[in-house]
């Protein structure tokens, strides 16, 4: 069931109230596209730069563990 909202301006840009039911939150960063007379927004995906540079902020283990070696079972017929 679609919602209607309205635009309204806000400085020198046009805008729309997302309501309650449909908000992403405050602060998400959305990527707009326009077709005609469709407008899409979804949530920006972060890139693969930035997903990699919050992994590298990830604390460093102190030490690492070594799993012990796996020995495949023996299956007749393979």
């Amino acid at each position: 069931m679609p919602i209607v909202s309205r635009t309204f301006r806000s400085g020198n840009s046009d805008a729309v109230r997302l309501p309650k039911e449909i908000s992403f939150g405050p602060g998400v960063e959305v990527e707009i596209e326009r077709r005609g007379d469709v407008v899409t927004m979804v949530l920006k995906r972060p890139t693969v730069r930035e997903m990699m540079d919050k992994l590298n902020a990830l604390p460093k283990p102190s030490s690492v563990g070594k799993r012990p070696p796996f020995i495949a079972p023996i299956r007749k017929g393979l």
